[in-house]
């Protein structure tokens, strides 16, 4: 083998060498691409909707428009200033976003009305230009101390207040058996019914996996269990698909469904034209969290209903039945335990006996032996 023979011919291929630390202009497209179709498409909705907001303030605010490098801490300090509301001493509110500039964004339609941004938004904005700049590999300006420091405060100070972040009801057993007693209305009801029951039932599936299953993901072991098989998830990219049990009811819910959908291919929940005849077009993720606050209001249940009353009413639901935390992460697929952890725990204090020591003290008193749920009207003789 002649080496230097290879090597003038790789001279005359290799025009440009390339310096160690830096890549090609196409190869970091390709790096995008890739980074781009590996991340769920309700991410990149967010992504793409929070960056327009962010171009369109930077340009109303600074006249500066986004992407001309990296942005300095002092914009994002004032981004959490122009958009939080700030207690004040006569008990009202305010925040720093000119008006002019207030009403040229809901002109724009990058903002939906006039007036401060709830913490969670302006929070996941501030995320958001984060990840940017890392995408262009700039230094984030959120992880400065001051602007951390800041967000920190500002959020114990609204929390004095009385203001607090918002979270979707969890969907636990009683308002769930609520939600899946509508569902008497035809094909409508069946595919409902089966929806909300793989969804709960199968681990707290967010709506971006329900509408990702086809007929082809689930098949039948017997009467009273299905499997189903998930692939690229917002927790699990590694192109491993892994298969999840179904059982009992949400077992029986799924074959109904099947058998009305008559598929044999493609997505496994479908529209419904009039007439409840089955379409050949799966559900959004929009339409899956409609579907959920519909049957919400059927019910006659009170709360933030969405797609992800689902997922907390699973883990919030196995605290209270006891169902280790290891199990219950084994099914929804959480990598962080911090996450999970909220729900669980509310869940599992729910049923604690230190909440109940009044009740155990005066089942004493009176000679009873009764337990008394902590979400039933009804005591149950053990």
């Amino acid at each position: 083998m002649n080496v230097m023979n290879n090597t003038d011919e790789l001279k005359t291929v290799v025009e440009i060498p390339l310096e160690l630390d830096r890549l090609a202009n196409n190869a970091e497209e390709a790096a995008r691409a890739f980074i781009a179709a590996g991340t769920a498409a309700n991410t990149v909705r967010s992504y793409r909707s929070a960056l327009t907001y962010w171009s369109a303030w930077l340009q109303l605010r600074y006249g500066r428009a986004l992407g001309d490098g990296p942005l300095p801490d002092t914009v994002a300090l004032q981004f959490i200033l122009d958009h939080l509301a700030r207690p004040l001493d006569n008990d009202d509110w305010s925040h720093l976003l000119p008006p002019g500039i207030d009403a040229a964004l809901v002109a724009a339609k990058v903002k939906s009305k006039t007036g401060a941004l709830a913490f969670n938004t302006v929070s996941h904005r501030l995320a958001v230009l984060s990840k940017w700049h890392q995408a262009n590999q700039w230094p984030s300006p959120t992880e400065a101390v001051g602007v951390r420091t800041l967000l920190r405060e500002a959020r114990k100070a609204q929390s004095r207040q009385g203001v607090q972040v918002r979270k979707k009801t969890a969907a636990v057993l009683e308002p769930l058996q609520a939600l899946l007693a509508t569902c008497t209305d035809g094909v409508r009801g069946i595919r409902d019914r089966a929806l909300l029951l793989l969804a709960w039932s199968g681990g707290g599936r967010r709506r971006s996996e329900v509408v990702g299953l086809s007929v082809n993901d689930v098949r039948q072991l017997d009467a009273e269990t299905w499997i189903y098989t998930l692939g690229a998830t917002k927790t699990d990219n590694s192109g491993v698909r892994r298969e999840m049990p179904l059982r009992g009811p949400a077992a029986q819910a799924l074959a109904a469904w099947i058998e009305v959908a008559a598929a044999t291919s493609g997505p496994l929940f479908r529209r419904l034209y009039k007439g409840g005849r089955v379409s050949g077009r799966g559900l959004s993720g929009d339409q899956v969290a409609r579907i959920v606050q519909r049957r919400a209001k059927l019910a006659g249940l009170e709360g933030d209903w969405s797609a992800h009353s689902l997922r907390s009413g699973f883990v919030t639901e196995a605290g209270r039945q006891g169902v280790p935390l290891g199990e219950v992460m084994a099914m929804t697929e959480h990598r962080s335990v911090g996450t999970v952890m909220g729900y669980f725990q509310a869940g599992s204090l729910l049923g604690s006996r230190a909440s109940r020591l009044l009740e155990n003290t005066k089942a004493e008193e009176t000679g009873a032996n009764l337990e008394v749920h902590p979400y039933s009207t009804e005591a149950k003789a053990r």
